[in-house]
Order: structure tokens, then sequence, then C-alpha cells
């Protein structure tokens, strides 16, 4: 089957379950090869792993590409060899020669030395939101192009310049944005210097189990088999619907025109758990939720006090019991439980007579308001309801602005916001993952999590930079216990919770498989 008919076979499937998805009530049953997701996926910036970086995106990128090296699916902390057959480390400590498997990409064309060299360079000086993780090696848009080299046609050789080991390196590339892409197919794409940028926010070009058929922003996304992987999928194609309603996504479930349905509440969950033909995955989560506050927006949301307050203001148990009940537990550090050094202490509690105290106290005055920006979706709109009840008993009115996840990420990221609910979920299994993006800001140079915050602290930035190079595991683990406090203490993050992803699924559905971490959901050996 040529290219076209497939992708104009999978447009006429997409339509006609659009059909379905607004015809009457009546039981169905999707295509036997077809696999059918309903969630949102408006938070979806680009589909370019050198760019995206929202849960749509993240989720898609091990069905679409591979990286040199990946994480275990079952043991996230194990990594594993993908398009390199072997590796070796340097004896300078500061590099990597990997030997090339046999592999080709969606378009036939074979994986070389040229397509990593490409892919991990163009990431670099593309500089786009996951570019820092890249940069913890040193690489920089001056510097990276001699880090990378060809030895010959089945090695390739890494150096870096940071004072980490290769061990920490291999991690950093079994994150998305390391993914390797086809240079031969992507470089004629590129127009005005964005090495083919544009066009890989709504195509692919990797050698993973599927390719992208086509995508509609705020509609759909469609994965069709990639017959040149050597993941060689099951079924023929996935089809991730845009269903924003949540109670729309339970109902294609429960008659049966959707296979998966992600993002349900807890009362939908609830009610689902004993309906003949589903199944509910309770699958525990790397993921956090947390309270971002921008520091520069206004004085008093740069103020300690504030950020002591508003920790006082969450009603974490109400939330996690009452809300969620079971979706997430309260955890309130950077680093989720199952990461070495992962610092479990909860002492906040919602005490609004203390938070009052400790604004007075900070010459801080009530009431004033906040304009507190939120995903259109559940759950994030249940908390921050609750969130707006308890602010407001403290004199703080918090004027919730829903919007579509993309944008929100956007005006995130550009520093136009006040407060916003956040999640985080680590890019690779290594504490330095969430480290670096909530205590690294020294002038502001780097894309973390901190910068969007306003809040410029160069000797925590010091002090990450330490934990990361120290070897010995147990110093390690307490150097990133000591950060944890510091933030935890006086920052502009406050963390409430950790996830625990429940998931909907059709018993007809086998082996659908999820890690703990965001981009460990695989489709390529689900059968129906």
């Amino acid at each position: 089957m040529s290219i076209i008919s497939s992708r104009a076979k999978l447009l006429g499937t997409v339509f006609s379950l659009a059909l379905a998805f607004s015809a009457p009530v009546v039981h169905a049953e999707t295509p036997p090869n077809v696999l059918v997701v309903a969630q949102s996926i408006d938070d979806a910036v680009s589909f370019d792993p050198a760019e995206g970086f929202e849960l749509t995106t993240v989720q898609s990128f091990n069905n679409l590409y591979q990286r040199l090296v990946q994480s275990n699916r079952d043991d996230g902390t194990k990594i594993e060899a993908a398009l390199a057959a072997s590796w070796e480390a340097g004896s300078d400590g500061k590099s990597l020669t990997f030997a090339l498997a046999d592999a080709k990409f969606a378009s036939g064309n074979p994986v070389r030395p040229e397509d990593v060299i490409f892919s991990l360079t163009r990431a670099v000086k593309l500089n786009k939101s996951p570019a820092f993780i890249l940069n913890e090696l040193g690489w920089k848009a001056d510097n990276v192009d001699a880090a990378i080299t060809k030895v010959d046609d089945k090695h390739v050789r890494l150096t870096w310049t940071a004072d980490v080991g290769s061990g920490f390196a291999l991690s950093i590339l079994t994150a998305p944005i390391a993914s390797i892409v086809d240079e031969q197919t992507v470089s004629p794409q590129a127009k005005d210097n964005d090495f083919g940028n544009g066009w890989l926010k709504t195509n692919s070009a990797g050698s993973g189990a599927y390719t992208i058929a086509t995508y509609t922003p705020h509609e759909a996304l469609v994965l069709q088999a990639n017959a040149s992987s050597s993941d060689k999928p099951t079924l023929e194609s996935v089809i991730i619907r845009n269903v924003p309603d949540v109670g729309a996504r339970r109902l294609l479930v429960e008659q049966g025109d959707a296979d998966i349905a992600r993002g349900l509440s807890a009362d939908q969950i609830e009610a689902l758990k004993d309906k003949s033909g589903i199944k509910v995955l309770s699958v525990p989560s790397a993921r956090q939720d947390y309270i971002l506050l921008n520091s520069k927006a206004n004085p008093t949301l740069g103020k300690p006090a504030f950020w002591e307050a508003a920790r006082y203001l969450v009603d974490y148990d109400g939330i996690t019991k009452n809300l969620l009940r079971g979706h997430s537990s309260v955890h309130q550090a950077f680093l989720p439980n199952g990461f070495p050094g992962a610092l479990s202490d909860t002492p906040f509690k919602l005490d609004v007579e203390k938070a009052k105290k400790i604004l007075a106290d900070g010459g801080i005055k009530t009431p004033f308001k906040i304009e507190f920006i939120v995903f259109n979706d559940q759950p994030f709109l249940s908390i921050a309801q609750s969130l707006q009840s308890t602010f407001a008993q403290a004199g703080i009115t918090l004027d919730i602005q829903p919007g579509v996840a993309s944008d929100i990420y956007a005006r995130g990221r550009a520093g136009k916001f006040e407060m916003t609910l956040r999640y985080w979920i680590p890019d690779y299994f290594d504490a330095h993952s969430n480290a670096s993006a909530f205590a690294i800001n020294k002038d502001n140079s780097a894309n973390t999590v901190a910068k969007q915050a306003g809040w410029v602290i160069p000797e925590l930035t010091d002090e990450t930079l330490a934990a990361v190079k120290e070897q010995d595991a147990a110093k390690r683990a307490a150097l990133y216990q000591d950060l944890q406090k510091k933030i935890q203490a006086s920052s502009p993050f406050v963390f409430m919770l950790q996830g625990n992803d429940q998931v909907v699924i059709s018993d007809k559905v086998k082996n659908y498989a999820q890690g703990l971490n965001a981009d460990q959901v695989y489709y390529d050996k689900v059968a129906k």
C-alpha cells in the first residue's frame, strides 16, 4: 500500500469515527486494526522532538522516534541499547563512542552517524524549551559541532566539557530531545535556517514504530505503522482524538467508540470501575503538580513572605482525598518518590490563620487580586477552584482564567503571567532532571522553570552543579535532599501533588504499556 493511499484510508477512518462521536448513543466498536484514544491534545505545541515539551507530544515521541539509548520499560533507571548496538566510555571520562545498529527511518533511509550529528546539533542550536537538557553536557551553539563527530560509517563519538561522567551523559541521551531524526528527510524542509523545525512541528521523520500520518491541531493526531522500523507494531494505526470534555471521553470508552480514555475525573473513574468490558489501570507516575509564581510580575509576588503564606493556603488533604481520590498523593518537594534522594517530608498543611500572620508580618496588605491562568481541563480546573476558595479566606482573590493548554504554556514560557498551575515530569531518570529545572538560573541564560519564575539564584545554581558532579551515590543523594529542603522552604514554587495516572481501557486491548515517566507510553505491542 502506498503512503498516499494509506493516509487516505486513515483519514477516512478519522472522519468516520468523528461522525460516530457525534451520532446518537449506540454501542459501537472501533476497527480491529486501529487503536482509538480519547484525551485532550490541546496542549500540543510541536511534534519536533527538539521542541515538543508538553504531555501530548512527549507521550508520542517513544512511538515516533528512537534514541541512541533508552530507558527500560519496566525499570526506567536501567539504560539499554536502541539505535546504538553498543557503546564504550572514553578513558578521559568525558566521551562516549557508539556503534550504530542496522536501522532505518520511515523513509527507508538508513540511520547514519550523520543523522546523529544532525539531530543533536540542531536541538542545541534551535535552543527551544527542552534545550537545557543537552546544555547539561556543556553543549552550546558555538561548541556542539566539535563535540559530536563521525568516526566511520558505523560509529559516532560524543564528547562534553561539563564535569559529569558517562553514566549521567547516558541518562541525558534517553530524554526525548535526544531522539534521532532523518537528516535526508528533514534538511530539505528547512526554511530561514530553522533546521526543518517548522515542518517537524506537524510531521515526523523517525525510526520508531509509528509515523505521523496527519495531525490537525485541537482535533486529532493520527499515527500509522512504520514498516521500516525495527519495532514492528501490531496495529496499523493509532488515532488520538482531542476530546476536551471529560464526560464525552467517558461516554466514548463506555460505548466502545474509544479503546482508551485518559484524564477522567475521580467520579467517572469510580463509576466505571465495575463496568463490564472496561478496566481501570492505576499507573504510578513521576508527574508533580505545583503552583508557579512569577516573582517579577508585581512586587507582592516577589516577596518570600508571600511564597511562605501560599504554602499554608493549599488544602493538600482535601484535594487528594476528596477531589482527586486516588489520582494523586501529597508531595511537597521537587524530586518525585521513586527517584534517589527524593524528600518525602510534607511540612505544610492548610492553615489560614498562619498564612494571614505571615502576610501581615511581611508587610503584605490584603485584600488583593492575582491573575491565575489555568489549563481548561480537568483536574486543573477543580484544583484551581479549591485554591481559589482557600486563598480567598486570607483575602487573596484568585482570578481564574482558563485557556487552551498550548496558550497557557506559551504565556508561562514568555513570563506573561502572575500565577499558574503547572505539572512537571522528569525528562530522564536522574535527580538532576528536576534539579536543573527548579534550582538553576544563574543569569537568565538557560530555559529553566526558575527563569520563568523570574527567580535568579546563582548560589543555588552552583550547589546544583556541584551535586550533578558528585560521583558518590550517597553523598549525591544528600546534596539533592538539601536542595529540596531549601526550595521547599522558600521559592516561587509550591509543590503540592505527585500523580497516579488512572487510564480507562477496553478489556479488548492487550499489551498496553505505560511507565513511571511521561514519555514511557508505548503503543507498539498493543493488540485487540
